[in-house]
């Protein structure tokens, strides 16, 4: 195996895995002191890495405003909604709803990006998906309670924000560097997930502090985020932006067996087929937006 392809892999169990993580970690610890604790661990290692790398910070005050925006979106909103919403759903169905993150990506680079119209088989991918996501939630509505269908909106929430700010991102903020653009979000976005945490979750001091507790916040800070953020920024440096966004494919599927695995969750006919269609939607963007470039690639060099 390449080492690319290995990065790939390592990135899709670790992606995969984070949101049994997640489940196990709220058993001990409210939603909004778990994301916030993950996040100012994770800022640790990235902040000295950002401190050794000779790349310079943003000077535009227009950057550090998308920054603040964005962290805001990712970190804050995204991850507030998913912790929260993880106690009321399973890890794998939170997995399934999240990952129509890419298809509303396409969507939403087609009016912001004039490079990346929408085309057939990104509309096909795209409808796909939404019947996969209407699926699934249709069958949460028939049998579970209220705080389970508003955790599901919460999820499906969760990515259309992270979406909007990742094509913010592409749109004016391709020149920023990646590094510095997390250690900047990270800051930014933690901030109101620690203050929601203190003023209505109490003393993080006064939790008991287990060893599991302890494990699952060292991986998912250390592992799941500040190792998965230098993978993906080599990744993305070295293999084809198609292939690394079928990792959500694999990933998901991952979050599924594992929650079916070690937790026991239930897993029905609506809610595979649901979640086949989502993914079957994302491979068909992909492969045919791989189609679409490699024919203009061609054309340019005749």
């Amino acid at each position: 195996m390449s080492a690319t392809g290995l990065v790939w892999t390592i990135l899709s169990l670790i992606w995969g895995t984070t949101w049994l993580f997640i489940k196990l970690g709220l058993s001990d610890l409210p939603p909004f002191l778990f994301a916030s604790a993950r996040f100012v661990i994770a800022l640790i290692p990235l902040a000295i890495l950002q401190a050794v790398r000779p790349q310079p910070l943003p000077r535009s005050l227009n950057d550090w405003k998308l920054i603040a925006w964005t962290g805001f979106l990712t970190i804050t909103l995204n991850y507030g909604l998913i912790f929260w919403a993880e106690r009321f759903i399973s890890s794998g169905l939170t997995a399934i709803f999240y990952s129509i993150f890419p298809l509303a990506g396409l969507t939403f680079a087609h009016f912001r990006l004039s490079s990346e119209p929408m085309t057939r088989s990104k509309t096909i991918g795209v409808l796909l998906g939404i019947f996969g996501v209407a699926t699934v939630f249709g069958d949460q509505l028939k049998i579970a309670d209220e705080q389970a269908v508003l955790a599901s909106l919460a999820v499906v929430g969760a990515s259309l924000v992270t979406a909007w700010a990742g094509v913010s991102i592409k749109a004016r903020g391709s020149h920023i560097d990646p590094l510095a653009l997390t250690v900047g979000q990270l800051l930014v976005g933690l901030l109101p997930l620690l203050a929601v945490g203190l003023l209505f979750e109490g003393n993080p001091f006064a939790i008991v502090w287990t060893t599991r507790l302890i494990l699952v916040l060292s991986y998912l800070a250390l592992v799941g985020s500040a190792l998965a953020f230098v993978l993906v920024y080599w990744l993305m440096q070295r293999m084809d932006v198609t292939k690394t966004q079928l990792i959500p494919l694999a990933s998901t599927l991952i979050a599924v067996i594992l929650g079916r695995t070690f937790l026991g969750e239930e897993v029905n006919v609506r809610t595979i087929l649901g979640g086949a269609a989502i993914l079957a939607g994302l491979l068909i963007s992909i492969l045919g937006y791989a189609r679409e470039r490699s024919g203009r690639e061609k054309s340019i060099t005749e």
